[in-house]
This record gives structure tokens, sequence and C-alpha cells, in this order.
């Protein structure tokens, strides 16, 4: 039953919980998306992934995930952000924002 060293299961990413979201409510090609990465803030190849996510929730009519959206509940977490920079924006950024 896991003891002083046993491993947490990680909580899904922002993207993995937005797919299964997307997936549930019949969304599957956005699901897909979601899960690729397309809505992501840190993955997608769109300057503004989360306006994006607004739009095409919006064209399908499921308003208040797009509220959702709005309000925040998909964007990156601050863990998301801090993995994004060890891995890929320390190198692009440089030192700019080390504490």
């Amino acid at each position: 039953m896991g003891g002083a060293g046993a491993v947490l299961p990680r909580d899904p990413s922002t993207a993995q919980r937005l797919a299964k979201i997307l997936y549930i409510r019949g969304l599957r090609e956005m699901s897909a998306k979601a899960k690729a990465g397309y809505y992501d803030d840190f993955r997608s190849p769109l300057a503004t992934p989360i306006v994006q996510l607004v739009v095409d929730l919006t064209k399908m009519g499921h308003y208040d995930l797009a509220e959702r959206a709005r309000q925040g509940e998909f964007d990156a977490t601050k863990e998301e952000a801090s993995e994004w920079y060890e891995r890929e924006g320390r190198k692009l950024l440089g030192d700019v924002f080390r504490k």
C-alpha cells in the first residue's frame, strides 16, 4: 500500500482532462485535437489556443464549456508551465524568468 518511497500517480495533464471532457460530450474530433496538444498553452501550434478552443466550442453549441475555457479552467497549470520551462523554455528564454 505504498510506503514512504511510493510514487503517487500524477494528475492528468490539462490537455488530457480537456480531451476526456470533450470525448464525453461527443466532440470526438476536438477531443483528439486536445489530446494531441492543439489547445495546450505550451504544445499548440497556435498563438492563442484557448481562444481557438472557445471559438470551436461556441461553433459546436457548447456554450457552457466555452465559458469554462474563458474562465481559465483549461489554462496550463503552474506545474505544466514549470515543466515546459525546464524542457524548452530555459533554452529559449535563458534565465529571464528564473527566481
